[in-house]
């Protein structure tokens, strides 16, 4: 079997896996990555960009020259390789669990219960929740949600369209070394710089697929593309920049603005402020669903794009 088909055919079963069933319960590949990274920085750290170089390189390359072996090992197995495949994508890709937790919040914000939509904030992403009221929660699960639609489903299966098993585990690897060290704290402020650059390189693609996916199926496409081309580039993140704008203009909100995060405050320009409202409780579902919406269509547009190349490469 060619291997554009193998992807295919593996990325396929793999994010149905993940619609169906979630993240795996137990031992799932990415938190035993996360222990690894967290045990060679024990070794590593030095408050020094060099030494956080060499730990991007040790742990992301290590992560994707596992996959090649193991791609390499069923290479003439088809059966094989799709089934390879299809794990390593149900593993990386994590929709379906951000979807969960932020209908989590969503419904503990419903029914008056902060204090619960609080302890669960930061099991889909990092700010402080204590100092949040219930407006200012939903927006966050609303911008998490935007962003990790790129981050944990479309640019992984950009990544494994270009390069199969070690596409996926490569672009997954550099994503949780970027959580884990990226973020602008005293210790990691030049030990995580290589992690958070190789990371903004990493999700370049697939950051542009989700916005252009986002105004496709988003129902406002003319202000989703507004939103995007006018605020985009304001955002400190030159990936979140554009997700976050377009996921504002297709849900006529308005995002960004200040927040807590790591320990700081961080005032950010707001997206979508001309056009868009104040985030409700009711948006976060709205936000899954097209967040569903665009990881279907991200398939599907890797997928051709995989088989296209293979066939013009056949030519």
């Amino acid at each position: 079997m060619r291997a554009d088909r193998i992807f295919a055919y593996g990325a396929a079963a793999g994010l149905i896996g993940d619609l169906l069933l979630g993240d795996p319960r137990r031992g799932h590949p990415v938190a035993a990555f996360g222990r690894a990274a967290a045990g060679v920085e024990s070794r590593l750290w030095r408050d020094d960009r060099g030494r956080g170089a060499l730990h991007a390189l040790v742990c992301a390359g290590g992560a994707a020259g596992a996959a090649a072996l193991a791609a390499h090992a069923v290479r003439n197995r088809p059966a094989a390789a799709v089934a390879l495949t299809a794990a390593a994508t149900w593993s990386v890709v994590g929709g379906t669990s951000l979807g969960r937790e932020a209908r989590a919040i969503g419904g503990a914000l419903a029914a008056g219960d902060i204090e619960v939509a609080r302890e669960r904030l930061p099991h889909l992403c990092g700010r402080d929740p204590h100092s949040l009221d219930g407006r200012q929660i939903a927006r966050a699960v609303v911008e998490s949600v935007a962003e990790n639609t790129s981050d944990a489903v479309v640019g992984a299966l950009v990544w494994g369209a270009l390069g199969g098993v070690p596409g996926l585990v490569g672009f997954r690897a550099v994503n949780t070394l970027d959580a884990m060290v990226g973020h602008r704290s005293p210790r990691h402020l030049r030990y995580g710089w290589a992690s958070a650059r190789l990371d903004d390189a990493a999700g370049w693609p697939g950051a542009r697929l989700t916005a252009v996916l986002a105004v496709a199926a988003g129902g406002r496409p003319r202000e989703a593309l507004r939103a995007w081309r006018a605020d985009a580039g304001r955002h400190p993140s030159p990936n979140a920049g554009p997700v976050e704008a377009s996921f504002a203009g297709a849900l006529g909100v308005r995002l960004g603005g200040t927040l807590a995060y790591g320990g700081r405050v961080e005032h950010r320009p707001v997206l979508n402020g001309a056009a868009g409202r104040d985030v409700r409780v009711t948006d976060i579902e709205r936000a899954v669903r097209l967040s569903r919406r665009v990881s279907v269509l991200a398939l599907g547009v890797c997928v051709a794009g995989r088989l296209a190349v293979g066939r013009r490469g056949r030519a």
